[in-house]
C-alpha cells in the first residue's frame, strides 16, 4: 500500500487474522493455482452427512445454462419438507475464477437455514478464464429461469425468489437481477449482496487503499476482472451485467441487503451502489462494517463485528420473509 494512501484500521479482534497471513509472506494468485482453488475442500459424501446430521437433504440437477450447455444446480432442503416455500437462490463468490457451488454452505445456517423452510438453490456456473464473460452471468440467469419455471416440481413459490451472493457472486448476483429485470424475466423477491464486486475500473479510494493488505486486494481482484474480461477491462465495451456498477438506471431492481467493510477493496463500489439503488427510488438496506476485511464473516465467524453483521443480515431476512409478495414494490 502507498504510504500516500491511508486507510481505515482494521478492526482489533480481526488484526491478528491478517497478522498470521502476511506472516505466511506474500501471495500472488497465478492461473496455475486455479485447479486447486476451484476444489471442493471436502467430499460429497461428507457433506450429504453434515447436512442429513442438521435435517437438510441435497440433490443435484442438470439444467441448459448459457446457449444450451449443462451446468449443475445443487437444491438443498429440510428433509421431508411439503408446500410452497421462498427459494434462494445462491451464486458462490472467487472472483469469477474459483470457488466451487457447494462450497460455505454452512455460512447460510446461522441466518438462513436454521430458522426459515426454504429452499436454497446453488447454481454451478462456468468459470474463467476458459468461460469469460458472459458465460458466468448467463449461466446464473439461465440457471434462475430454469428455477422459476420448474417452480412446482421444486417446491418453491415463484412470486418469493430471492437472489444472494458474495464477493464475485455477490456481482454476478447483482448482474443477474438486471438481467431479470431487463429481460422481464423472474420477478425477484429480493436480492442480497454480500461484499459484491461490481466494478471492473479499479478506480475507487478503497482499491488504493487495499493494496498488498487484507485478504482479496487490488490486485488478486484485477488479477480476477482480466481473466473475466481480457483486454475489454476498465474500456468501453464492457456491460452493466458483466460489471453492475456501470449501470446508470438501477430502477426496478427488488428489495435488496448490501454490505461491505470499511478496510476492504470493494467498499467504495458497494456504497455507491447502494447510493444509485436509492436515487433511483429503490429499497437497498446499506451496511459498512467497521474494521471489517473482506470475508470476514466467513473466515472469522465468532468475532464480535461478524456476529453483529451475521445477525443484521438475519434481522433484514426475517423482515423481508414476514412480508407478502405484494408488499413488496419496486421488482416491476
Amino acid at each position: 500500500m502507498s504510504d500516500r494512501t491511508p486507510r481505515p484500521p482494521f478492526d482489533p479482534e480481526l488484526a491478528p487474522f491478517l497478522a498470521a497471513l502476511e506472516a505466511r509472506g506474500p501471495f500472488t494468485l497465478t492461473t496455475e493455482m486455479l485447479p486447486r482453488m476451484r476444489s471442493l475442500d471436502t467430499t460429497e459424501d461428507a457433506l450429504d452427512e453434515r447436512l442429513r446430521s442438521r435435517g437438510f437433504e441435497r440433490r443435484s440437477l442438470t439444467v441448459p445454462g448459457h446457449l444450451g450447455d449443462p451446468i449443475t444446480l445443487a437444491v438443498i432442503q429440510r428433509i421431508g419438507r411439503s408446500g410452497a416455500t421462498t427459494a434462494v437462490y445462491t451464486i458462490h463468490g472467487g472472483g469469477m475464477m474459483f470457488g466451487h457451488h457447494l462450497g460455505n454452505l454452512e455460512s447460510y445456517d446461522d441466518w438462513l437455514l436454521d430458522d426459515h423452510d426454504v429452499v436454497l438453490v446453488s447454481v454451478d456456473y462456468r468459470l474463467a478464464p476458459e468461460y469469460p464473460d458472459p458465460y458466468p452471468v448467463e449461466d446464473c440467469y439461465a440457471g434462475l429461469v430454469w428455477v422459476a419455471e420448474h417452480a412446482d416440481e421444486l417446491g418453491i413459490d415463484p412470486d418469493r425468489i430471492v437472489i444472494a451472493g458474495q464477493s464475485a457472486g455477490g456481482g454476478l448476483a447483482a448482474g443477474t437481477a438486471l438481467l431479470a429485470r431487463d429481460r422481464k424475466g423472474p420477478a425477484l423477491f429480493g436480492q442480497i449482496l454480500v461484499s459484491p464486486m461490481l466494478d471492473d475500473r479499479d478506480a475507487t479510494v478503497s482499491t488504493m487503499q487495499i493494496d498488498g493488505v487484507g485478504v482479496a486486494d487490488r490486485q488478486m481482484t484485477r488479477f480476477g476482472w482480466e481473466a473475466y474480461l481480457g483486454h475489454r477491462r476498465a474500456g468501453e465495451d464492457v456491460s452493466i451485467y458483466a460489471a453492475p456498477a456501470r449501470a446508470t438506471d438501477l430502477a426496478g431492481l427488488p428489495r435488496t441487503y448490501i454490505d461491505c467493510g470499511s478496510a476492504e477493496v470493494f467498499r467504495d463500489e458497494t456504497v455507491a451502489y447502494a447510493s444509485a439503488m436509492w436515487a433511483a427510488g429503490g429499497d437497498a438496506e446499506l451496511h459498512v462494517w467497521p474494521g471489517a476485511f473482506h470475508g470476514f464473516t466467513s473466515m472469522m465467524p465468532a468475532a464480535a463485528i461478524s456476529r453483529t453483521a451475521t445477525a443484521a443480515l438475519a434481522d433484514w431476512t426475517r423482515r423481508l420473509l414476514g412480508t407478502t409478495a405484494g408488499e413488496v414494490d419496486g421488482t416491476r
